[in-house]
């Protein structure tokens, strides 16, 4: 069953450094494909590093792998992934203004993916 959860998405120092290699090299792509969640969260929902989890919002969907995260880094119902193509697939067209979509805080249904 899915939950609904608060989604970030932003730059990773490791998002950085692997992108000098290429957007297309396994590095760059794992990081950008994992999904950092509470690891209470994730016991609550039988979860373990390196499973595959379904994201959706209102705009669209993505499967990433997770990848458990102390409470004291990441707040219970909060969940952080890098920018990059799953992440895209995620938000509106809108910006505010800004030239970029909105990332920041907002909701997404997080399920185990088959």
């Amino acid at each position: 069953m899915a939950e609904t959860m608060l989604l970030v998405a932003g730059r990773t120092s490791k998002q950085g450094t692997s992108l000098s290699a290429g957007k297309l090299k396994e590095e760059y792509l794992g990081v950008t494909s994992t999904v950092e969640m509470n690891a209470d969260d994730m016991t609550r929902m039988g979860l373990k590093d390196g499973d595959a989890v379904r994201l959706r919002t209102s705009v669209g969907e993505t499967v990433v792998q997770c990848k458990g995260r102390k409470a004291t880094d990441l707040p219970a119902g909060m969940l952080f992934i890098a920018y990059g193509p799953p992440s895209s697939q995620l938000m509106g067209s809108d910006t505010a203004g800004s030239g970029m979509p909105l990332s920041k805080n907002f909701t997404v249904q997080v399920e185990r993916a088959a």
